[in-house]
């Protein structure tokens, strides 16, 4: 798009008035107020002078409003290294700028007509009740909440989950297919041992075992090559179709199947891994061998570093060398330190046991472990993070499930877990059975979902949250994926976000929505996205990135920076989903998400 085809699109006749206030600015701080004015007094007419606006314009036009001042302060240039300011003052002089791209156009298309009341794309169905009230207004809007529904259990009704019958019959004849590629038995099959030997880290068995398109065995194939961790429980095997191009496994394979640029990304920075993609800085967080601590009342505790089965965007791809790794289980001296030091803490209310994945240690070692955390008085809450009910649910055996209940005592310490559930497709009988012996035993159990962009369909998270509370599965963190560098085929903008949590998680009962969306920030934490005083965009650069400023959780509390993050165009991502058959109409309210 050139400079006058974006003026024409853009600024329309009602915008004529700052073209022509920043043409004639002298420099740039005057242009920049030049806009600055123009915004605010636009906003001040949209609120006060133009009654015929709605609630919801004026709502949109007030964010509007924020962003753009936000976008064109002097230190946002001087954070991001860009200037928007810059760029729009060039583009209202008929100055080229080549290198402003389709999805900046595209941001500034949508800011400007939400700041003018007019928001593009977004269709509001809002039944008029006229002078009707009580039992007849009441029945009225009953039937317009029915009819909603039914919209929603359509949408939803686009995911197959792994408790259906046609897909329990569909995973039976794979455990057939990877059962005999592994010569295994039925009783080998539902032994986690067998399955932890059985672990598939090679294309060939992957291969034999699993339906591969070109690209895929491509990436595996390099990825092992070049010495990438890789690798998949035979179980999980089972959860992949025979027909990948229907695309209903698209969220299990993305998991563990790496794309090729996540490959080539790890490969260039070979044995740098730990500089490279340390995203959360934890090496700046670890007081001692095993512990990160970056909140007041909570340590995490890493005594096994390895897992039975890689996921591709694991936080820690840069420490874990494979999986099962030999020598992944920490010494007893480290470990023992590890506890003296959680133990001469006395603010530590919480120890948060992870790796790796804890529950891959055999029930001797993880039981002696767990001892320790609970015999230091001021632990309160001992929280497992663990993927296997999803990845190796025949781990979560009666005896397992008894030992760790064993160390709650109601009144002086909890015992939870939380696992990681990506999609409906990954909740199949055995993992229902699993969150079963564990509940029976008194131990919650709660989610946190990555939110890629193979799980970021309309509604797709949603019926996750509905079919996991079905199970006794409480939904606790929506995860922004780490903007990493290997990442970029993985993340999602935050405003889909925003869309997903304001819109769809909504429309669901109270228990079914009560998950907290973050943004993990390096080396300080969780940011809830749901505030939005939290962060603020402070630029949108030529790729149409939105760039953040994210506020430390502490910033009320103590000094501390902020962090500057990038965030993924929305246009392009409009664009990825329109390559998977959605229609980017359904995601039009996106743009006001912020």
């Amino acid at each position: 798009m050139n400079s006058s085809r974006w003026c024409a699109d853009v600024f329309r006749e009602d915008h004529r008035r700052v073209l022509a206030s920043v043409q004639n600015a002298a420099d740039l701080d005057a242009a920049r107020k030049a806009f600055y004015h123009y915004v605010t007094e636009r906003q001040y007419e949209i609120h006060f002078d133009e009654p015929e606006h709605s609630c919801f314009e004026m709502a949109v036009a007030r964010d509007c409003a924020r962003v753009l001042r936000s976008v064109l302060a002097g230190s946002s240039d001087a954070r991001v290294g860009f200037s928007v300011t810059q760029a729009l003052w060039d583009l209202s002089r008929g100055i080229a700028r080549p290198d402003l791209s389709r999805a900046f156009f595209a941001e500034f298309s949508h800011l400007l007509h939400g700041l003018n009341g007019t928001p593009e794309g977004i269709g509001l169905d809002a039944s008029a009740l006229g002078d009707i009230s009580g039992r007849e207004a009441a029945l009225i809007r009953s039937r317009e909440l029915d009819r909603i529904w039914e919209g929603i259990e359509a949408a939803m009704a686009r995911y197959q989950s792994g408790l259906e019958p046609e897909a329990m019959k569909r995973r039976g004849q794979r455990r057939r297919r990877v059962q005999k590629a592994l010569g295994a038995t039925d009783q080998q099959w539902g032994d986690w041992r067998w399955q932890v030997r059985a672990i598939i880290e090679d294309p060939e068995r992957l291969a034999a075992a699993v339906t591969l398109r070109e690209h895929e065995r491509a990436a595996v194939e390099r990825a092992v090559g070049s010495g990438q961790p890789f690798g998949i429980t035979p179980y999980y095997a089972s959860l992949m179709d025979d027909d990948p191009e229907s695309g209903r496994d698209r969220a299990v394979r993305a998991q563990v199947i790496p794309p090729v640029s996540y490959v080539d990304c790890m490969a260039v920075h070979g044995d740098r891994r730990a500089e490279a993609f340390d995203f959360m800085r934890e090496a700046d967080t670890s007081p001692v061998d095993l512990v990160t601590r970056r909140y007041p009342a909570i340590a995490i505790l890493k005594p096994f570093n390895t897992c039975p089965q890689i996921c591709v965007y694991c936080q820690r791809n840069w420490e874990i060398e494979r999986a099962m790794a030999p020598g992944a289980m920490a010494s007893r001296a480290d470990l023992e330190k590890a506890l003296g030091w959680i133990r001469e803490h006395p603010a530590i209310k919480e120890v948060l046991v992870t790796g790796g994945d804890p529950l891959a240690m055999g029930d001797g070692p993880l039981e002696r472990i767990m001892r320790g955390v609970a015999d230091i008085p001021h632990v309160e809450l001992i929280r497992i993070g663990t993927r296997t009910p999803v990845t190796l649910p025949m781990r979560i055996t009666s005896a397992l499930a008894r030992m760790l209940g064993s160390f709650r005592e109601p009144g002086v310490r909890e015992v939870c877990l939380v696992t990681h559930v990506e999609h409906v497709s990954e909740v199949t009988p055995e993992f229902v059975a699993a969150v079963d012996r564990l509940r029976r035993r008194g131990l919650s159990v709660y989610n946190q979902l990555v939110f890629t962009f193979y799980v970021s369909r309309r509604f797709e998270s949603a019926a996750l949250r509905r079919l996991l509370r079905k199970c006794g599965v409480e939904p606790y963190y929506t995860f922004a994926p780490k903007a990493k560098e290997e990442m970029d085929e993985y993340r999602v903008p935050i405003a889909r976000i925003m869309q997903e949590q304001q819109e769809e998680a909504r429309l669901l009962p109270g228990m079914r929505r009560t998950d907290a969306p973050v943004y993990n920030v390096p080396g300080l934490g969780k940011n809830h996205l749901r505030a939005a005083q939290n962060r603020d965009v402070v630029s949108i650069l030529p790729d149409g990135s939105r760039v953040y400023e994210f506020h430390p959780w502490e910033k009320n509390i103590v000094e501390r920076d902020s962090y500057i993050g990038q965030d993924v165009p929305i246009l392009t991502y409009l664009e990825r989903l329109a390559a998977i058959g959605e229609d980017p109409a359904e995601y039009s309210s996106i743009w006001y998400y912020y």
